[in-house]
């Protein structure tokens, strides 16, 4: 019965083990990034006398239109305003946000917008808005270079522009195939790409292939870099230690949501197997109690019983 009680005792330690190792995993499931940075921001301005009041009232129900939307959809264009202060523009959040990031990442655009243009493009890591004056809005070219980011360190790995090629390739065929965005994992490279919402898929691919060459040329070997088009973006990372695992989080395909699942249901059996062994270990303690009590008892109205059981234990 002793070396029963101590086994017992060592149970309360061990679930307490099990429930930190719990506590340890679930942090990676929610983790998220901050997708409200700011990448770069562009504005022309050409008001007119007098415009000023009426393009602020106009600017200011297109972000609360942007906005609203922004917790339902990804991609919106509209339009707001009367023919002599209109505003037509649009709004993109990255593929991989849940409704609720994208909602966050819209809402502190307006915040990064105190400066009023006639046509202007706030990028940040989750999202970006692009607007015009209705009277200067300017046909676009897909492939526009708006903005460019290479990290000063280079790799010095042979083999680092076979596998940056790779990735690339990966994604130029991913965004044609899927829905213009894509996540690729390609052994130590990630790149992530999308196309504005609306682009063909044809003139999605070479947006992106466009985007590519452009990484290639500008960036060369840097660990990472970005590049930013009209109508689409590319950006890659290179982790020599292994792509980081609240990295891989978002859509990157069936292959990452199964995980999620696993990682779910793993957190879900685990707290199911805790509250078994607490169960199981109350269950065992109250029963330990009842027959220490029966037996004190029986001592207590047999004293020639504790004694035989003395001289028990002596012998």
């Amino acid at each position: 019965m002793g070396s029963t009680l101590k086994s017992m005792s060592l149970l309360p330690q061990t679930l307490a083990l099990l429930a930190l190792s719990l506590i340890r995993i679930l942090p990676f499931a929610e983790t998220t990034s901050d997708y409200s940075t700011l990448v770069y921001k562009n504005c022309t301005s050409k008001l007119v006398t007098g415009s000023t009041k009426s393009h602020s009232e106009s600017l200011h129900s297109f972000f609360e239109d942007l906005i609203s939307k922004s917790s339902r959809e990804k991609f919106y264009k509209t339009t707001v305003g009367d023919d002599n202060n209109g505003i037509s523009g649009l709004f993109q959040c990255r593929g991989d946000l849940s409704n609720n990031d994208c909602y966050k990442c819209m809402a502190s655009l307006p915040e990064m917008s105190h400066t009023l243009c006639d046509k202007a493009r706030i990028q940040l890591h989750g999202c970006y808005v692009h607007y015009e004056a209705d009277k200067f809005i300017e046909e676009r070219s897909n492939f526009n270079l708006l903005h460019k980011i290479c990290d000063e360190k280079k790799a010095a790995v042979l083999g680092f522009e076979e596998v940056r090629d790779a990735a690339f390739a990966a994604v130029e065929s991913g965004v044609t195939d899927g829905d213009g965005y894509c996540k690729e994992n390609y052994e130590l490279m990630q790149v992530i790409a999308q196309c504005e919402g609306g682009l063909g898929a044809c003139d999605c691919g070479e947006c992106v292939r466009v985007a590519a060459e452009i990484a290639q040329e500008e960036c060369g070997t840097s660990f990472s870099g970005q590049i930013y088009l009209d109508s689409c973006f590319i950006s890659y990372g290179y982790y020599p230690d292994g792509i980081p695992d609240n990295l891989k989080k978002g859509r990157e395909g069936s292959k990452n949501n199964n995980n999620t699942g696993k990682l779910v249901a793993i957190v879900v059996g685990g707290g199911a197997a805790l509250f078994i062994g607490y169960v199981f270990f109350m269950a065992l303690n109250r029963l330990g109690k009842k027959e220490d009590g029966g037996l004190a008892l029986a001592e207590a109205q047999d004293p020639s019983r504790r004694t035989h059981t003395g001289r028990s234990a002596d012998a």
